[in-house]
């Protein structure tokens, strides 16, 4: 006996029909929070995590609850994989690794102390979507030296003067800490002179540290550590800075002025202010330069201390009647400013055409330079001289074809410039922009010059001979040709060691080192040096908190979602059928 259909079979097949229609169909629906990319958790890797004050294993504990098992990256000074390893990072930049995550896509979440270095840089879109959590440091007093300046080359028998910056950071309870400190300055744990300093309440002040050079124990690279004692801080990591500089018997700079006159004047100062290192000047009013005297004391000195000091000096300046220089040889560069013949008139120099100082000199308003007032001929080259280079030349009340002002040029290895123009201190007297032309006129010579170094070939040098910890080595190839992979032998206190200089196209390769004093030296040439990492860092004082703790976007990005990915609509068709199925067997239905 058949049975007619009733309601409910007609309602299962009006389900499972409107099931497969929909799966056929397959149209998406979009919605928040259904990236593909799992969820990116951004820890604040930087050494103030685990300074005074910081909560790293809070932190970590944080950003694994945060990612459930998803992806954690580390910030600081680069973006790094995820590991448990204590914070080894001297900068605090968000930056990067938003701008890496944005490009990941995916919700992200960051967790930091609050102190970002680059908080204005970072993109505020990203910033406002990601979620933050802050662990701020625990509040406590700070003394610290953020930076000593100084000379980097200095001979034996010179005043060396040191300019420290120090200061203090953090709420001082009372009677916690002092007022006064002491600055010290040392070598090897050998004390070399000391000043009693005022501590300010806040902020950074500065001091001079004076000594003589002789007080160093031995010539050559000597690493001075300046530190502040008795200060009664919290955090005795930031409390010294170092200090790399060479100590030579015979002056850096030599220069020869017979006889001197305002050009030598002025050269000598701003020799002294670019190179960062002292300069000899002697001088012989007499023809013929026969009797010289030393120009800061006036003192008598003799020809032999005058041919030693030639010979030791990296870069000989030769200023005055040419027939006075004829029995001084150079050992390193040579810069030559000869009083001879010259043209008396207004000579206003031109911009410069491409030389290797142009790019000291980009940015000089030429036209409102003050001319030179005599400009001479340039001496011919001899035949061991490489072609000169034209680096600047000058007109004749700006009209007439232009003359040589600067010629650059090589000789047996050693780099020589010459100086033509009689009246270039005019532009140093004027002051203003005149005062930064001549200033980066004779910092581009002198880089040039010492660049050459004296004949020993190097090919590389450190851009900085000292960096904070956490922050890397930088080196510069300074060779002709194509930079290419140097091995370096490093003798620490710890030991020897090995690593290796990988230059890029720029000509530009970094070393991650721990705190500590390197005596490099390369496997196959003739660089040697000193160079340190500091054990202070920035992120070791006390910082404010510069971003707040923020839930982030509810959702996270839009995404589509088709019918056919909805698990559930599979089961009510197959559901609706089956049971469809079943229903009619009961019944006794076809």
């Amino acid at each position: 006996m058949h049975r007619r259909v009733t309601l409910g079979l007609a309602a299962l097949r009006t389900t499972g029909v409107g099931a497969l229609l929909l799966l056929i169909w397959n149209p998406a629906a979009r919605r928040l929070g259904v990236g593909g990319a799992p969820r990116l958790v951004l820890l604040d890797a930087s050494l103030s995590m685990a300074g005074r004050g910081g909560h790293w294993a809070a932190a970590l504990d944080t950003a694994r609850a945060l990612a459930h098992g998803d992806v954690i990256w580390r910030f600081g000074a680069r973006v790094t994989a995820f590991d448990t390893l204590a914070p080894r990072d001297g900068a605090s930049r968000l930056a990067p690794a938003l701008a890496a995550a944005a490009a990941r896509g995916g919700p992200v979440a960051i967790v930091t102390d609050g102190a970002i270095a680059d908080h204005a840089d970072a993109p505020a879109d990203l910033l406002r979507s990601a979620r933050i959590v802050v662990l701020p440091r625990t509040p406590f007093f700070d003394a610290f030296v953020s930076d000593v300046t100084g000379p980097s080359r200095i001979a034996a028998g010179d005043t060396i003067r040191l300019r420290v910056s120090y200061g203090t950071a953090g709420k001082r309870e009372t009677g916690n800490g002092k007022r006064t400190a002491t600055l010290v300055a040392s070598v090897g744990g050998r004390r070399l002179a000391s000043r009693v300093v005022d501590l300010p309440d806040s902020g950074v002040v500065s001091a001079d540290l004076p000594f003589p050079a002789s007080r160093f124990p031995f010539p050559g690279w000597v690493a001075v550590e300046v530190g502040l004692e008795g200060v009664g801080d919290e955090e005795a990591r930031d409390d010294a800075r170092t200090l790399v500089l060479q100590v030579s018997a015979a002056p850096s700079i030599v220069l020869l002025a017979s006889p001197p006159d305002w050009d030598t004047r002025f050269l000598a100062h701003a020799l002294e202010d670019v190179a960062q290192a002292p300069v000899k000047v002697l001088v012989a009013a007499d023809p013929g330069g026969t009797r010289w005297r030393d120009a800061a004391t006036l003192a008598a000195v003799r020809p032999g201390e005058v041919a030693r000091a030639v010979q030791g000096a990296a870069l000989l300046v030769e200023a005055g009647d040419p027939a006075t220089f004829a029995r001084v040889t150079a050992k390193g560069a040579l810069l030559v400013w000869p009083l001879g013949r010259r043209q008396e008139g207004d000579w206003y120099v031109q911009p410069p055409v491409t030389s290797p100082i142009a790019g000291a000199l980009a940015g000089v308003a030429w036209d409102s330079l003050p001319p030179v007032t005599a400009l001479g001929e340039l001496a011919p080259s001899s035949p061991s001289d490489s072609s000169p280079v034209i680096a600047l030349t000058a007109r004749l009340a700006r009209r007439g074809p232009p003359r040589a002002v600067i010629a650059l040029s090589q000789r047996d290895g050693k780099r020589r410039a010459t100086i033509a123009a009689g009246g270039l201190y005019r532009w140093a007297f004027r002051g203003g922009a005149s005062a930064e032309a001549y200033r980066a006129l004779v910092a581009g010579l002198t880089d040039w010059l010492l660049a050459g170094g004296t004949g020993s070939g190097e090919r590389f040098v450190p851009v900085t001979t000292v960096t904070v910890n956490g922050l890397p080595l930088q080196w510069r190839w300074t060779a002709a040709g194509d930079p290419r992979d140097v091995v370096l032998s490093l003798a620490t206190a710890r030991g020897q060691q090995q690593d290796t200089l990988r230059f890029d196209a720029g000509g530009r390769a970094e070393l991650w080192l721990p705190p500590g004093q390197y005596r490099y030296a390369a496997a196959e040439g003739p660089e040697r040096g000193l160079v340190a990492v500091d054990t202070y860092s920035d992120e070791w004082r006390p910082a404010p908190v510069v971003v707040a703790p923020q839930p982030g976007a509810t959702g996270g990005r839009l995404a589509g979602v088709a019918l056919r990915d909805r698990w559930w609509l599979f089961v009510a068709a197959i559901a609706a059928f089956a049971g469809e199925w079943a229903w009619r067997r009961r019944q006794g239905l076809p």
